[in-house]
C-alpha cells in the first residue's frame, strides 16, 4: 500500500524528496558530479528532517514556518 500523506506539506516534502532522489540518479552517470550529488543528499537529508518534525508535530509546522537559508 503507498504511503498517503496527511497534509498539503507533507505532500510537498515527499514530492521534492522524490525529484532529488531522481536527479541523484540521473546524475551518477554524469563524470565529475559528486560534488553536486553530495549537495542533493544534503538537502533530501533537510527536507527529510522536515518531515519527520511535520510527522512528530504536525499542527506546529505551517507553510510559512521554517528556515528561511
Amino acid at each position: 500500500m503507498p504511503y498517503e500523506p496527511g497534509s498539503t506539506q507533507c505532500r510537498v516534502l515527499i514530492d521534492c524528496k522524490a525529484q532529488i532522489e531522481g536527479m541523484l540518479l540521473s546524475l551518477e552517470r554524469i563524470e565529475n558530479s559528486r560534488h553536486i550529488r553530495d549537495q542533493l543528499v544534503a538537502v533530501h537529508n533537510q527536507l527529510e528532517g522536515l518531515h519527520e518534525l511535520h510527522r512528530s508535530h504536525p499542527e506546529g509546522l505551517t507553510s510559512g514556518s521554517g528556515a528561511t537559508g
